[in-house]
């Protein structure tokens, strides 16, 4: 096995911080091709981490860390690799010139537990940290094993590998051919049935296919090993081609595409705008479609109208209507749609009403049940659906304004 990656932290056992790093480094490996099999997690614990290192020294030939190179006392990770192997820690002046600069730059103090960064085993070479000032390294502490060590910052410990552990990896020839992945995003459709339409897919050797779920949405997951990017690409052309042809519409995007960022992009290819209205979700539409760059060019704003009084006074909705229908219906979503379309003259204009939960439900109206209308120049309509209430509050919020966007994109075409 060629890498292994250890990411090191309590925060991490504990479920404080999400593992992201363990994903990208994956990732990055993949796009290599240099195979990985393992990766551990452990806590801020010197003696677990001299164990764990010296017998991933026994199993691979590059070992990839992650987190405890700050300045504080459970920061160990350099003390125990160095202790690992026996082998004495140096300072090294040159890193401390840098941490000291940096430090000084932003108007920071300078701590005297600051200068434990610049301590590194004896024969390490610096892996630089170009914006911030913990110094990975690359060290060699036995023939045929390597250990490449990044900060737990997820930004420095991409700019570090971009910039000097990448190139260094692509050197050494560890590479076992190139990976090339895409992700296919689906949306209204269970991940069950998904994967009974592309059965036989799923048996095939190379190029796989894999599903995962997640809230509302299932992905595909294809991934070809080839000679060469462009042979691992033309692997994946075909099978994409042959899933789309099965699943059809339910196929939203590729790779980093998002719901509010394929919308986004219709609406943009149409010269057309966008504005919403919601209720239950409280601004999570919103904020979907403002996490897209460029948003503010097509998406004018929206109104989070939970009192009826703000969906009269605001969105226009008539008294009447919510007294006879209720504010959790057809109509009165619709009134939110073209009431939001109308006061802020967006092409296009979504409202979502209904019953998030825990309490509030009603035998008619349960937790769950949610109104989603879509008002655009060819009129306006709306339809109810009704998510699982055992699944929470912000798992019904979350799939509202999916569903909520993946109707518009449906209209749009």
């Amino acid at each position: 096995m060629a890498a292994e990656i250890l990411c090191v932290g309590t925060e991490l056992l504990l479920g404080n911080i999400t593992n992201g790093n363990a994903r990208w480094l994956s990732e990055q490996l993949a796009s290599l091709g240099i195979g990985h099999h393992r990766q551990t997690v452990l806590g801020d614990n010197r003696e677990r981490l001299i164990e764990e290192v010296r017998a991933a020294a026994q199993r691979c030939r590059v070992l990839i860390t992650t987190g405890g190179l700050g300045p504080t006392p459970d920061d160990l990770t350099t003390e125990a690799l160095a202790a690992a192997f026996d082998t004495p820690l140096q300072e090294r002046p040159q890193v401390w010139a840098d941490i000291q600069a940096k430090l000084s730059g932003r108007g920071r103090p300078i701590a005297a537990s600051n200068r434990r960064q610049a301590w590194l085993p004896e024969g390490a070479a610096v892996l630089p940290n170009p914006t911030g000032t913990a110094p990975g390294m690359i060290w060699s502490p036995r023939p045929g094993f390597t250990i490449l060590t990044f900060p737990g910052v997820p930004s420095e410990m991409r700019a570090m590998w971009h910039a000097t552990a990448a190139p260094w990896l692509q050197a050494q020839g560890l590479a076992e051919g190139v990976f090339a992945s895409r992700m296919l995003r689906f949306w209204g459709v269970a991940e069950s049935t998904l994967a009974e339409q592309v059965a036989d897919l799923l048996e095939q050797a190379n190029p796989t296919v894999a599903p995962y779920a997640g809230a509302g949405e299932v992905k595909l997951r294809l991934t070809a090993r080839a000679e060469s990017r462009a042979a691992g690409e033309a692997l994946l052309a075909p099978l994409e081609a042959t899933i789309r042809a099965r699943i059809g519409s339910a196929c939203f995007g590729v790779d980093d595409d998002s719901l509010a960022s394929v919308v986004l992009a219709q609406l943009r290819a149409r010269g057309q705008t966008l504005a919403v209205a919601e209720s239950c979700t409280g601004g999570g539409l919103g904020a979907a479609l403002a996490a897209v760059p460029g948003a503010s060019d097509l998406w004018l704003g929206g109104v989070i109208a939970y009192a009826n009084a703000v969906k009269q006074g605001l969105l226009g909705v008539p008294a009447a209507l919510l007294a006879e229908h209720g504010a959790v219906s057809d109509p009165v979503a619709q009134a939110m749609a073209e009431g939001c379309r109308r006061c802020t003259g967006a092409d296009w204009a979504l409202a979502i009403t209904g019953v998030a939960g825990p309490g509030g439900g009603s035998a008619a109206k349960p937790v769950g049940l949610v109104h989603i209308a879509v008002a655009g120049p060819d009129g306006c309509s709306s339809e109810a659906v009704r998510f699982s209430a055992s699944r929470g509050r912000a798992w019904i919020q979350t799939l509202s304004a999916g569903e909520a966007l993946n109707r518009l994109r449906l209209r749009l075409g």
